[in-house]
């Protein structure tokens, strides 16, 4: 006799995204106060540092040190700060993973004590990955330093390295205790990585947020020179969109196949792949992205308009939609990659407007070989969105 029983579990996680300056400042109590909602302290806690970020700010790790000092009650460093390799090496191996595992290890953290993890992107994926595994799960706090990390990969629920040469291939999902987003880690950028972060709010605001959008293009003089306050609005408002994708998508941990958004990034992955990380992840989805919308307005969805402005708004912004490694992409290759990618059926979001998106599940490679090629004359011509990083 056979019989089946059906278990149901409900969760709800919540975690506070803090947008604040100078977080290491012993008067601003944001950190000291997100360990002490946990309960009484001190907790244990244990800091992973990006190495480019230590580089860039000589003076962290001590800021680090006298913050926890001044607030004892809250928290006892139980190691020295371990710092790791930035950018794309933190996720390439499984040298940061394995040296964050054992720094919960030898820092004797348990499920109560805290990881604070203080770098980009790559960096957070990977002590992400490092804290869900250790004890099934130490608390994480986040602490992005670059604008990506700030608007996009930071207030997410992903954690991952890179494997067989796939991007995110082993890893995570598990939603972070909190996000400290300090604007004022974003100042030791250079210019090139504080430019590309604006990818990811063209992005989401052409797929989900007119009123967005318009703001960019009316910040867009102010973006172009990189200036800060105008900056940390473009952040905020990007994080905001993707943190309520996250909470009214109604697939957090991505059970299904559809990702909006993931917009353009089934050729920004491969641009990454193709060029050893060297094409920073947000220009290679300024390009993406600028690809999709050529395409999308090539088999009949949007409408001229659509494409210029978003085009447009990648040229004011001193954003590239063009690469030479686009051009040695082979389109269905990545397509089929990013279809795995995805685990299953391929979704891929196209616009129809702005704030309007449709979900495809097939690809015209030859309108998309033609989308290529208008984005590589006007890369050629120097036109709108043609400059190269």
């Amino acid at each position: 006799m056979t019989q089946t029983f059906t278990q149901r579990i409900a969760l709800d996680f919540a975690f506070p995204v803090v947008f604040t300056r100078h977080a290491l400042d012993p008067a601003n109590p944001v950190l000291a106060e997100t360990l002490l909602a946990a309960g009484p302290g001190p907790h244990r806690l244990a800091v992973v540092v990006d190495g480019g970020l230590a580089a860039a700010d000589p003076g962290l790790p001590g800021r680090l040190d006298t913050y926890v000092r001044a607030h004892a009650d809250a928290a006892v460093l139980a190691a020295p700060p371990l710092l790791v390799a930035g950018g794309e090496r933190a996720k390439a191996d499984f040298a940061v993973l394995e040296a964050v595992w054992r720094l919960t290890f030898e820092a004797r953290l348990c499920r109560q004590s805290f990881l604070l993890a203080i770098g980009g992107g790559a960096v957070l994926d990977a002590a992400g990955f490092a804290a869900a595994t250790a004890h099934r799960g130490v608390r994480l706090v986040r602490m992005p330093s670059t604008a990506l990390g700030q608007n996009d990969a930071g207030v997410g629920v992903k954690n991952g390295v890179n494997a067989f040469g796939r991007k995110n291939y082993l890893g995570t999902f598990a939603p972070p205790y909190a996000v400290i987003n300090d604007h004022a880690l974003l100042a030791s950028l250079p210019e090139r990585d504080r430019r590309a972060g604006l990818a990811e709010a063209v992005k989401v605001a052409a797929l989900r947020d007119a009123a967005f959008f318009a703001r960019l293009v009316e910040l867009a003089p102010r973006l172009a020179v990189l200036d800060d306050d105008a900056l940390e609005e473009a952040d905020r408002r990007c994080a905001l969109a993707h943190l309520a994708h996250i909470a009214g998508g109604g697939d957090p941990f991505e059970c299904g196949s559809a990702r909006p958004l993931d917009f353009g990034h089934w050729a920004a992955h491969a641009l990454e792949e193709a060029t050893s990380g060297a094409l920073r992840h947000g220009e290679a989805v300024a390009v993406g992205l600028a690809l999709d919308t050529v395409y999308s307005g090539l088999i009949g969805l949007a409408d001229a308009a659509t494409v210029a402005a978003v085009l447009s708004l990648c040229r004011d912004l001193g954003l590239a939609v063009w690469h030479p490694a686009l051009d040695g992409l082979a389109m269905p290759a990545a397509v089929e990659a990013f279809r795995e990618h995805l685990g299953g059926r391929l979704h891929l979001s196209l616009l129809t407007g702005i704030s309007s998106r449709v979900e495809v599940h097939e690809v015209d490679f030859a309108r998309m070989e033609q989308a290529r090629d208008r984005l590589r004359r006007a890369g050629a011509a120097g036109a709108p969105g043609g400059r190269q990083p």
